[in-house]
């Protein structure tokens, strides 16, 4: 599978790519708990990062995750979103939108940056997901900053074609 984009990340650290391990982390829930990637090791993965839970595009990419959460779900994959907002945002959004997976806060962008995740508009971590495998290893890299609606789809096919079985049940 090939890396969607190629583009240099935040503070010039390149875009984690396909086959690299993905960095752990350790992020505030909106539930206020400490979140880490290393809790979902041995299952499948994807973590997306979205700028602003206000941005109506940021907002629908979440919603499209939530419509498909079944089927991440029957091939044991989580879904992990990050952005930049406070943890009373986060849980207010989550609630609002009553989202099944976790939203975690990244204020400080440091996940970001780990990611190698890109700045738009010189101040967001680009819309970007990761299809993470259970061994931690990066299968898939997709960005999607003004195409939530193809995006999930994009992540569904990566998922199936990388998965064992390659199909969704």
């Amino acid at each position: 599978m090939e890396v969607m984009s190629m583009s240099r990340g935040m503070d010039n650290k390149a875009r984690l790519r396909v086959g690299e391990k993905a960095p752990d982390f350790n992020l505030e829930s909106s539930e206020g708990e400490i979140v880490s990637l290393s809790d979902f090791d041995g299952q499948w993965k994807v973590v997306f990062f979205y700028a602003l839970n206000g941005s109506p595009t940021c907002k629908r990419g979440c919603l499209n995750f939530k419509e498909q959460y079944a089927l991440f779900r029957s091939v044991d994959c989580e879904i992990i979103g990050i952005s930049q907002d406070p943890k009373n945002d986060h849980k207010e959004f989550k609630e609002e939108n009553d989202l099944p997976f976790p939203i975690l806060g990244d204020p400080d962008r440091s996940t970001a940056k780990a990611f190698g995740v890109p700045m738009h508009l010189g101040q967001f971590p680009s819309k970007s997901s990761f299809v993470i495998a259970p061994d931690r290893t990066v299968r898939h890299v997709y960005d999607w900053l003004f195409r939530p609606r193809n995006h999930v789809a994009k992540i569904l096919a990566a998922l199936s074609d990388v998965t064992e079985g390659g199909r969704f049940e």
